[in-house]
C-alpha cells in the first residue's frame, strides 16, 4: 500500500504567522483588561482552535471575557492580515510544487484556522489549487480530536494507512494517533522536537528537503 495523500498544518508548519498570533493575542487581552501572555505561551497553543486557545491560557477567565478576548483576537489579526502577510518558511513553496507533481500523490490541509483565514493565507500565497481537501476550525472540533482527519480521508478516498499528518505541535501529532495515522513533526515550528517524538512522531525533519526525504521513506516502507 502506498502514500497517497500528505496531510499539511499550516501555522508554523507552511506559514511562520507567530508575529500575527503573538501581537493579535496581546491585543486580545489587553483589550478586555488584563496582562496578555508571552510569546512562549501564546506559541505552545498554536494549533488549537480559538476558543480553546484563550480558555487553555487564560482558565481562571469567566467565559464572557474569554468570549471578548476571542472577539478582540479576531479583530486585531484581521487588521495585521491586511497590513502585511505573513511568509512561507523556505523551501515550503518548492516542497509543495514538489509533491503535488507525483502521480497518485494528494495534498490535503488540516488546520486550527477558521475557513476565512485559510482562504485569504492559500490565495495570496497562490497556493490554493495544490490541495484536494482542506479542513479547518469552523468545521470540527479542536485539535487533536482527529474529526479533520478523519474528513479529509473520506475526501481523498484514502485510508489512515495510506496517509501521514505534517506538522509542528504535539497537538497535530496527537490528532494523527487519534485518526490511526502517521505523522512527521517539523523541528521550525512552534513545539521542541523532543515534545513531538514523545508525542508520537515518527521523525522530525530540520527543512523541507529533509520533510521530502523522509515522505520518500515512508512511501518506500508503505509500498514494501
Amino acid at each position: 500500500m502506498s502514500l497517497r495523500l500528505v496531510i499539511f498544518d499550516v501555522d508554523g508548519t507552511l506559514v511562520d504567522s507567530q508575529n500575527h498570533i503573538h501581537a493579535a493575542m496581546t491585543e486580545g487581552f489587553r483589550s478586555a483588561g488584563h496582562a496578555p501572555p508571552p510569546l512562549d505561551r501564546v506559541l505552545s497553543i498554536v494549533g488549537l482552535s480559538l476558543p480553546e486557545a484563550v480558555a487553555v491560557l487564560a482558565p481562571d477567565l469567566p467565559p464572557a471575557e474569554r468570549d471578548a478576548i476571542v472577539a478582540a483576537y479576531k479583530a486585531s489579526f484581521q487588521r495585521l492580515r491586511v497590513a502585511g502577510l505573513a511568509p512561507l518558511y523556505p523551501g515550503a513553496r518548492e516542497a509543495l510544487v514538489t509533491l503535488s507533481a507525483r502521480p497518485g500523490l494528494d495534498l490535503g490541509i488540516a488546520t486550527g484556522k477558521s475557513r476565512r483565514g485559510l482562504t485569504h493565507i492559500l490565495s495570496a500565497h497562490d497556493l490554493a489549487r495544490m490541495f484536494v481537501t482542506t479542513q479547518v476550525a469552523d468545521d470540527h472540533p479542536s485539535k487533536p480530536h482527529p474529526a479533520m482527519l478523519h474528513a479529509a480521508l473520506e475526501q481523498a478516498g484514502v485510508d489512515a494507512a495510506e496517509a501521514v499528518m505534517v506538522g509542528d505541535t504535539t497537538y497535530d501529532v496527537e490528532m494523527a494517533q487519534a485518526a490511526g495515522m502517521a505523522a512527521i513533526g517539523v523541528g521550525w515550528g512552534y513545539h521542541s522536537a523532543p515534545a513531538l517524538v514523545a508525542a508520537g512522531a515518527v521523525a522530525v525533519v530540520a527543512d523541507f528537503a529533509g520533510l521530502l526525504d523522509r515522505i520518500d521513506a515512508l512511501t518506500v516502507r508503505t509500498s514494501a
